[in-house]
Parts: structure tokens; C-alpha cells; sequence
């Protein structure tokens, strides 16, 4: 509960108290030619009344002076005085009569029966951006017309604002008004009024009334005064001294932050912030200098949007067109480039498969040598006699099978070495090492029925592995794959053949052989109706990796010695050799990464391709047309061959043996790798090159209607208008009500 005195009326107070108390059912005087209908309201002057123009029939307003004693005449006369300056102007509420000399006095002027624009604003709260910029460019207009007659309005404010059957502003209450040559300050009303009027030494100002243009503005978009707020009320009003609170209302517009709400009404583009913004600045020097340059900013406002769909359509066309351009040019040349990508690498993949098949043919020619040495050696009449003397009963036979048994040391090896006829073999196959024209075999052997070694010989001069038992060995079975060490010799080969790769225990390094069964003389056979009798094979083994010679020599020889012109590829076009098996995968006996590595690497990849079915070729989908990934690529040492290729297969055979029987698969096949990147690399820097020459057009093209579009702006902006921008935190949101104009002391009214 409240303990404030309550405020004693002064005897002027109450007498209008009781005044206004008392039922109005006439004007206090009659006026000829008007008839009185309807009070309106009373004031701090006296009351107005509606009536009627017994001549026309009009409705006009009469507003009588009854209360003398507080009326100040000077006032009075200076707004009559203002009206009848503004009698011709429709943006301004007519004076019709004035009787000066009535008791009371009165002036009759037109009626605008819609009431307030502080009344439109309470009963239906905020309007749309349209309608106050409408409302705003009427009001402008209506202080143009003022301004143009030399009256400063001084006292803007929505309640200033009246508005007419077609709700169409009309400027009302010039009491505080000024002519533009005089030098009597005049107050207006808090929060509508200048910083720099809110001062007793203020000279009249046409920048005045632009900021309470702008207060309006403000006001029809967000429903609130500028700056106004109920402790910044208080705070004014508890001054004693008007010069005390009107100098506190300059230090509060000055230190208030920017304003923002209007910023955060929907449909309120930059343009029109920028209008309020300027109306309201603090310092006049940033505001419009008069309220025609709010117009002008009006009128370049309306223009720009008037221009705004041109605009863009005029901007967004040429984009969309370049975009549009551009698109089908990139589809375009993604074809283009994608369709000479597949005809090159159709083209590539033509040519390796040709290599593939040369490449192939010079390989059987190469292995057909083999065979056919292999062959020789098992059909060599003397060799056959050798292996029958030293497997049939006597001393040699005694040690073999004593070799079979798994009995090889030094001594029966040594006795068996010296036998004449496993000498002989000894002889027969090294003279076919040193002599054979097959430089990159390293070694032969033969075996017996049972698959132990009766004679070897190797590249290198050793001999480690004479008397040992390998009928484990595909080259002796005829298998897929090695049978466990120790296996029993059940079934041998029946035809030469190319064998699986296994690790060699001579070297330790990762071979293939090639080995064809020995058969007995027809004489030591038997029956001639019976199957010839099985002695053991005859070998010759080629090192893993050793095969380079064979593959990527600019020659590659054939079996009578002639050489056949093959091109020697680099890395990224090579030739590589693999041996297939049944389980549609090829080992790899060759590629270039073999020739890459040296030393205890090399070794160590050979043996990972060796035991991992992870570097073997996957035949099961082989698909020339398909980019094929190298499988060595896999492994840590080929990172280099990571790439895509384009692959073409071409397996090894040789030619039929006997009329009318077909090919011989040697279990061979050659793959011819070219890097696919590196085939279509022309057409790619072809389309690099247009991609740049589109680029640079593109950005000639953008940058030509960057330059007519500044020309254009510059064409239609205005050189004259300078917008500013502001930004700040959000003001002080109080409800709009009525705020009375602030009074002159007596001492500065005009008499």
C-alpha cells in the first residue's frame, strides 16, 4: 500500500472538474450556422463539439475556449495564424470560422471523424509495413506542403494525426508550430521530440519534425514510442526544473542503444531501416536535412523495388544461362571425354590383346623347347638303359632301394655316384644344362619309379639334393598340389607337364618344373600288349622370378634359335606370366616387381606369392573389358602397381602332337597389364584443357556482366543519398498511450 500524499487540486482543477462533471447537453454558446449534435471531448482549453452546417449539411468541429484563466492567446493566435497559412493544403485539418470576439472563444474547423492515429494504433495495435509506409509517405507529404509554406509543425506525434473517411493522415494541432524564420524554441512531446528541441535555447528546426517522422514510423511498426519506457518516464519527470528533465531526456536518447525492434518486424526491408535510422539519429547533422530527402529516400526505396524483380531477372538470367551453358558443357564434355576414354580404352585393350596373344605364342615356343629337351632326354635310348640297368636287380638296385627307404648317406650316395651308369646320367644332364640354349634353367634331374633322385645338376654346381625321395612333388604326380612329405608314390605323371610352384630344398627359392615320365624299352617291357612300364621322369626346373628374360627381353628366342621381336615394355606396360590351377586362380611367375627387388626382399616376396592366395590371380570373373586389379599390389613391396589396368588374358598352348588332336594347355597364361590412367592420359589433358578453356570463358563471361551490372547499379543509385547503417542491442519495449506536448514558461510565450 502506497504511502504518497495524494495530490491536491488547485481551484482551476476543480472548476474543470466539476465542469466536466456535469452532463453536456449544449455548447456553451450557440454559433450561427451551425447546429451542435454530439460532444467529443473536453481539454485543458475547453471542449469540442460536432456539428453541423445548416448551409451544407457538413459535420465540422468546434472547439470552444471556455476556460480563460490558463488560455494563452498568443498560442492560440499563432495556430490560427498556422492554419489559415495551411487553409488550401488537403494534408491538413481545415479551419473553416474563428470567433475571436464570442464569449467563450471558439474556431470551427473540418470534422475527421476516424478519430486519432494514436487511437487507430490502440484499438487495432501495429500495421503491416505497407500500410505504414503508406501512412508515413502521406504524413511526409503533408509536412513538405507545411514546410514549403515556412511552418515547422514542432509537435508530431500520433495523436497530431488525424485521419479522415478514407483514413488518409491529416496534420492537426499546430499550437506548437513556428514560422521557419522565427527564433522562439518550442517543446514537443517526450520521445517524439528532437534531442537537440528538448532545450530553452533551441532555434526551430526543420530536422525536428524529421525525427518525429521518424518516432511515427517507428511507432506504426512496432506498437511503442522510440526509447520510451516507464522508468525512463519516471526518471525524466522526477526533475524539479524543466531544464533538469529536459536535459535528462537529451542524456537518455544519447545513451541509449541503437534501436532494433523495428529491424525484427516482418517485411521491414534494409531500405527502410535505413529511413528510420536516419530520421532518428541523434546527432541532426545525421539525419535527412529536411523531410523532402525522406521522400527522395522513399521514392529511391519504391524504385529499388519496383527494380528488384527486373534486377534479378536480369541478374539471374544471365546466371542461369551460364549455369545452364555450363551444365550441358560439363555433361557434354563428360561424355565426350568418358566416351574417347572408352574408345581408347577399347583401342588398348585391342592391342593387348594381340600382345597378350604374340606375347603368348613366343611363350609356348619357349616351353615347347622345354617339353620337347625334357622329351628328348626321356626318350635318349642310352638314358632309359641307364635308369633300367640301375633299377633292376644287382648292387645300384640294392642302393636305391635303400634310398627309397629313406637311407641316403654319404656312403651309398657316394657308391651310387660312382656307378658307372648313374655316372652317365650325371654326364648326359649336365651336358644338357651347359648346352640346352635354355639360359634360364637351373636345373635338371631324374627320378626313379619311386620318385628318389638318381642324378642332378644345377646352375649353380651344388648338389644338394641327389638320393632324396619327391614323389610328393607335383612334377612327379601330376597333382594340383604337393602331397604331405613322405607320401607313398601311388600315381606319377603320364604326359610332360608344366608342375605347381614349390619351394626348392636346394636353394630354398620358388620354382616350376617341367617333367615328362620315362618309359621302359619295348625289349625290357614285356608283353607287347601290355602298358609300357613306368622308370621315373626326367626334369628341369626354372626359378620363380627368373622368368624376366623370357617376358620382358626386347627378343625372345625360339626353339631353333631365331629370335622373335617383342617391344620391351616399361612399368606401366608389362607382360606377366602365371601358371593356372583348378580352382580358377593363377600363381604369378612373373612380373616386374621381381625384377624390382634384390637381396633378402626379393626372397621374402617370392615366398609370401608362394604360400598367400592372396597374390594369386582370381580367374573365376575374368573379364577383358573389366578394369583388373593387380593382385601384387596387395602386398607391401607393390605399392607402386596400385593402380588400375586395363588386362588382357591369353593362355599358353602348345601345338597338337598327333593329327587331329587338339592343343596342348600347358597350364601357362600370359596377362598383358597397361596402366589405364596412363592410356587415357591424352584424352584426359585434352579435357583439362577445354575444362580450362571453360573456366577461363566462364569467368570472361561472369566478369562481363559483373561490369555491366556496376554500370548498371551506378546507372540507377543515387549518388546524392548515403544510407547509414546501424546495429545495437534491443530497446526498451513500453505500450503506446497518450503523452502530452510539454509546455513553454510563460516567460518565453509570445504575447
Amino acid at each position: 500500500m502506497t504511502t504518497d500524499p495524494t495530490q491536491q487540486q488547485s481551484t482551476e482543477g476543480q472548476v474543470r472538474a466539476q465542469d466536466l462533471s456535469r452532463k453536456r447537453d449544449r455548447p456553451p454558446i450557440d454559433v450561427s450556422g451551425y447546429s451542435p449534435r454530439q460532444f467529443i471531448g473536453a481539454g485543458a482549453y475547453g471542449e469540442v463539439w460536432v456539428a453541423v452546417d445548416q448551409n451544407t449539411g457538413r459535420k465540422v468541429a468546434i472547439k470552444f475556449y471556455i476556460h480563460r484563466g490558463g488560455l494563452d492567446w498568443s498560442l492560440l493566435s499563432s495556430e490560427v495564424e498556422k492554419l489559415v497559412f495551411l487553409s488550401a493544403d488537403r494534408y491538413v485539418v481545415q479551419l473553416l470560422d474563428v470567433g475571436w470576439d464570442a464569449d467563450p472563444p471558439y474556431y470551427v474547423m473540418e470534422y475527421v471523424e476516424n478519430g486519432s492515429l494514436e487511437d487507430h494504433l490502440k484499438r487495432h495495435g501495429t500495421m503491416s509495413v505497407g500500410d505504414s509506409v503508406e501512412m508515413f509517405r502521406d504524413i511526409a507529404t503533408g509536412l513538405v506542403h507545411a514546410h514549403g509554406k515556412g511552418v515547422l509543425h514542432c509537435d508530431l506525434k500520433p495523436a497530431n494525426i488525424l485521419l479522415d473517411q478514407d483514413h488518409k493522415p491529416r496534420l492537426a494541432d499546430f499550437g506548437q508550430s513556428r514560422l521557419s524564420h522565427e527564433q522562439t524554441p518550442a517543446l514537443g512531446t517526450l520521445f517524439y521530440m528532437a534531442p537537440e528541441q528538448a532545450s530553452m535555447d533551441a532555434v526551430p528546426d526543420a530536422r525536428w519534425d524529421v525525427y518525429a517522422l521518424g518516432a511515427i514510423l517507428y511507432c506504426m511498426l512496432t506498437g511503442e514510442s522510440p526509447h520510451r519506457s516507464d522508468d525512463a518516464v519516471s526518471e525524466i519527470d522526477s526533475a524539479p526544473a524543466l531544464d533538469d528533465r529536459l536535459e535528462r531526456y537529451r542524456n537518455f536518447i544519447k545513451d541509449c542503444p541503437p534501436l532494433t525492434a523495428h529491424r525484427e518486424v516482418a517485411g521491414v526491408d534494409r531500405e527502410l531501416v535505413s529511413v528510420v535510422d536516419r530520421c532518428l539519429a541523434y546527432d541532426p547533422e545525421e539525419r535527412f536535412p529536411n523531410v523532402q530527402s525522406v521522400l527522395d529516400a522513399l521514392r529511391v526505396r519504391d524504385t529499388n523495388r519496383d527494380r528488384r524483380p527486373l534486377l534479378i531477372l536480369g541478374l539471374l538470367g544471365p546466371l542461369l544461362f551460364l549455369a545452364l551453358a555450363g551444365f550441358i558443357g560439363y555433361r557434354g564434355h563428360q561424355q565426350s571425354v568418358n566416351k574417347a576414354e572408352d574408345l581408347l580404352r577399347a583401342r588398348a585393350l585391342e592391342s593387348n590383346r594381340f600382345a597378350a596373344a604374340f606375347v603368348a605364342e613366343a611363350v609356348a615356343r619357349r616351353f615347347e623347347g622345354y617339353f620337347r629337351a625334357v622329351e628328348q632326354v626321356a626318350a635318349d635310348q642310352d638314358v632309359i638303359t641307364s635308369i633300367e640297368r640301375l633299377t633292376a636287380e644287382g648292387e645300384s638296385a640294392e642302393w636305391i632301394r635303400r634310398m627309397d627307404d629313406g637311407d641316403i648317406g654319404p656312403t651309398i650316395r657316394d657308391q651310387l655316384y660312382h656307378d658307372k651308369d648313374c655316372n652317365f646320367l650325371f654326364d648326359r644332364l649336365k651336358n644338357r644344362l651347359e648346352n640346352g640354349n635354355q639360359d634360364i634353367v637351373v636345373s635338371w634331374f631324374i627320378t626313379n619309379d619311386r620318385g628318389t633322385q638318381l642324378a642332378s645338376q644345377f646352375a649353380d654346381g651344388t648338389n644338394t639334393t641327389f638320393g632324396k625321395n619327391y614323389a610328393y612333388r607335383t612334377y612327379f604326380t601330376g597333382l594340383q598340389d604337393d602331397l604331405p612329405k613322405g607320401s607313398p608314390p601311388n600315381q606319377h605323371v603320364t604326359r610332360t607337364q608344366l608342375s605347381a610352384v614349390f619351394q626348392s630344398e636346394h636353394s630354398g627359392t620358388w620354382k616350376v618344373a617341367v617333367s615328362t615320365p620315362v618309359w621302359a624299352s619295348t625289349e625290357l617291357n614285356g608283353a607287347e600288349n601290355e602298358p609300357p612300364r613306368f622308370l621315373g621322369i626326367v626334369a628341369l626346373t626354372v626359378e620363380l622370378g627368373g622368368l624376366g628374360e623370357l617376358l620382358q627381353a626386347g627378343s625372345v628366342k625360339t626353339q631353333d634359335g631365331s629370335t622373335a621381336s617383342q617391344i620391351t615394355r616399361p612399368t606401366d606396360h608389362f607382360n606377366v606370366l602365371v601358371a593356372k590351377d583348378e580352382n580358377d586362380s593363377a600363381t604369378i611367375l612373373q612380373h616386374p616387381l621381381f625384377q624390382k627387388l634384390k637381396g633378402e626382399e626379393r626372397v621374402r616376396v617370392l615366398s609370401d606369392l608362394g604360400t598367400s592366395k592372396d597374390y594369386r590371380v582370381d580367374l573365376s570373373n575374368w573379364r577383358d573389358d573389366q578394369l583388373y586389379v593387380d593382385p601384387l599390389s596387395k602386398h607391401p613391396s607393390g605399392a607402386s602397381f596400385a593402380n588400375r589396368w586395363v588386362a588382357a588374358k591369353r593362355d599358353v598352348t602348345l601345338p597338337s602332337r598327333g593329327e587331329g588332336s587338339e592343343e596342348v594347355d600347358t597350364g601357362l597364361a600370359v596377362i598383358i597389364q597397361e596402366n589405364y590412367d596412363n592410356a587415357v592420359e591424352s584424352v584426359r589433358n585434352l579435357g583439362r584443357s577445354l575444362s580450362r578453356l571453360g573456366a577461363v570463358a566462364t569467368a570472361g563471361l561472369i566478369g562481363i556482366v559483373v561490369i555491366l551490372w556496376w554500370f548498371v547499379v551506378r546507372a540507377i543509385s543515387d549518388p546524392n543519398e548515403r544510407r547509414r547503417k546501424q546495429s545495437g542491442s534491443n530497446s526498451v519495449v513500453a505500450s503506446l498511450h497518450s503523452m502530452e506536448t510539454i509546455e513553454l514558461p510563460k516567460k518565453l510565450r509570445r504575447e
